[in-house]
């Protein structure tokens, strides 16, 4: 993969969380993806803070792709609490599911010390020519997501601006 990233990417960060949203703490898995994506060249907006509410995630989500950004990655909600709705707010919008993303994400983290990784459900795909891909809600699953994503973004981004493959 020798694509580069376009410097004109753009991406969203969008974190879903109830207490953040509330002001009970500052939301730092937010701030550490987006902080991840300026240093791979992203042209970033956000982090936008949502509660835990699936309509409300999913205009996001909608937005950002009706608005052309190529990626969205999202943190928190993938859990196993009742509250947690940022997967089923995603599958809403994607038209093509890209599981092999999500499930590198997740054995990444397993690999490297958290066993609490494969309890994430989050999804990644495709809507428009934008990706999506659901992270954890930790600055940990944050930086494993990044580990994962941030060698394939560039071949993503090209791919879905519609490159060919080399």
């Amino acid at each position: 993969m020798s694509a580069q990233l376009p410097p004109d990417a753009r991406a969203v960060v969008l974190t879903a969380s109830n207490r953040a949203y509330a002001g009970v703490y500052e939301d730092r898995s937010g701030q550490a993806l987006a902080e991840g994506l300026v240093a791979l060249g992203f042209d970033v907006e956000g982090p936008h803070v949502r509660p835990d509410d699936a309509a409300e995630l999913e205009a996001v989500l909608r937005n950002a792709v009706d608005d052309g950004f190529d990626v969205v990655l999202t943190t928190g909600g993938t859990g196993l609490s009742p509250t947690d709705v940022t997967p089923e707010a995603t599958r809403a919008v994607l038209e093509r599911e890209a599981p092999g993303l999500a499930e590198a994400v997740r054995r990444y983290g397993a690999d490297n010390g958290v066993p609490t990784a494969v309890l994430s459900r989050g999804l990644a795909g495709i809507a428009g020519r934008t990706l999506i891909v659901n992270l954890p809600g930790s600055t940990g699953g944050v930086k494993d997501g990044l580990a994962v994503l941030g060698p394939l973004l560039p071949h993503v981004v090209s791919q879905l601006r519609g490159g060919d493959h080399r």
